[in-house]
């Protein structure tokens, strides 16, 4: 993929995950999703901070307090570690395609 446009045709059923930069300290990937989200119930709790950017179609994001945030093209977030979470909806047509940073990126 030389293009964050690019999705595979036919769309995948499942979401795709693309290391656009390997694992170093920090991880940068692109995530095709088409209409995916986190089983009810199921958060993440991730380990370190990820900043994601919806670069194509719309996302929500729900947190464990009840807080659901909705999420447009070119809407960014950094979701400190250890905040749980869960992706409530992705966009299907066009598919949401989404950059996520992984890494220490807040202060301790």
């Amino acid at each position: 993929m030389s293009n964050i446009f690019d999705v595979p045709i036919p769309l995948p059923t499942q979401e795709q995950f693309d290391d656009l930069i390997p694992d170093q300290g920090v991880k940068i990937e692109r995530i095709v999703s088409t209409g995916q989200t986190t089983p009810k119930g199921e958060w993440y709790d991730q380990d370190r901070d990820e900043w994601v950017i919806v670069v194509q179609g719309d996302a929500k994001l729900e947190y464990e307090n009840g807080q659901i945030e909705t999420l447009q093209q070119g809407d960014h977030r950094l979701i400190p570690a250890h905040k749980k979470h869960r992706v409530a909806h992705t966009s299907t047509d066009p598919p949401c395609i989404w950059l996520a940073v992984h890494g220490q990126l807040t202060s301790k």
